[in-house]
């Protein structure tokens, strides 16, 4: 069977992004985490819990800065990426800071096949889910990651957030963009990288969707999870738009009132 045209297309993507990211002039920071400092943003520090000893598997990884932020808390964690420059990247970083983490290159709905057993957690976050058509696949696949009692963690752009684009703005605000009950892919023709301003990505085509917030939180519940927290939030982990500005927890927000929800977070338990 041929491989799905989107993944194609996000794949070749995402394995050009990996180096932009690395870049000196990308606005991932590896600073903090190679000085021993924790990687994580206030949004996910302060919901997440203790996850030292448990079994964690990170999806959607990419080069791996907040799987080794969660295994220098403690936590026995597997990192899973559909891009091999990003896993090969994952794995140079984990050896160079003397960190113990597992990198698998595999694609998200094939994670049951890729990982062995069943873990505690799943940790997902920032920026995952726009790039996948099947959310209820996407859910079926978590719950047969985690062991009875463990527990998703999910954080998020908010769908409602996903609807406008600086494009359409006024200069100041955002514009509309696209449907929030859109079914189907956006496709995306767009060089730039929202981390390295430097960056021009010569496969710059994309296929991305917006899966409303009903459908996620419904999806999980069909999969057999029970939503324990459901979070919605002023801030989101990179500059979204142009006129947010960077504060408290490494989070971006609009300078003046909080217009719309930015980003959201589940815990969901099995």
């Amino acid at each position: 069977m041929a491989e799905p045209e989107w993944r194609v297309v996000n794949r070749a993507n995402w394995d050009e992004r990996v180096a932009a990211h690395l870049a000196p002039e990308s606005n991932y920071d590896l600073s903090g985490l190679r000085a021993g400092a924790d990687a994580l943003h206030a949004i996910e520090d302060r919901e997440l819990g203790p996850v030292a000893g448990l079994r964690l598997a990170h999806l959607q990884c990419h080069f791996g800065a907040d799987t080794l932020a969660l295994a220098r808390r403690g936590a026995e964690v597997t990192g899973l990426d559909f891009s091999a420059p990003a896993i090969d990247a994952a794995r140079d970083l984990a050896a160079e800071l003397g960190l113990a983490a597992d990198f698998v290159c595999a694609d998200i709905y094939a994670a049951r096949q890729a990982l062995s057993g069943a873990f505690d957690c799943v940790f997902t976050t920032w920026g995952t889910i726009p790039w996948l058509p099947d959310i209820p696949g996407w859910a079926r696949v978590i719950a047969s990651l985690l062991k009875p009692g463990g527990f998703l963690y999910f954080a998020d752009m908010h769908p409602a957030a996903l609807v406008f684009d600086d494009e359409t703005g006024d200069g100041v605000r955002p514009g509309w963009f696209w449907p929030y009950f859109h079914e189907g892919a956006f496709e995306v023709d767009d060089p730039r990288d929202y981390a390295n301003p430097a960056a021009v990505l010569r496969h710059s085509k994309t296929h991305q969707f917006v899966h409303p917030l009903a459908a996620v939180v419904q999806a999980l519940i069909d999969a057999g999870l029970r939503i324990e927290m459901l979070h919605e939030h002023d801030g989101v982990a990179w500059k979204a738009f142009a006129s947010l500005v960077e504060g408290e927890g490494r989070l971006w927000r609009f300078p003046d009132k909080p217009w719309l929800p930015l980003s959201y977070s589940i815990k969901a338990r099995k």
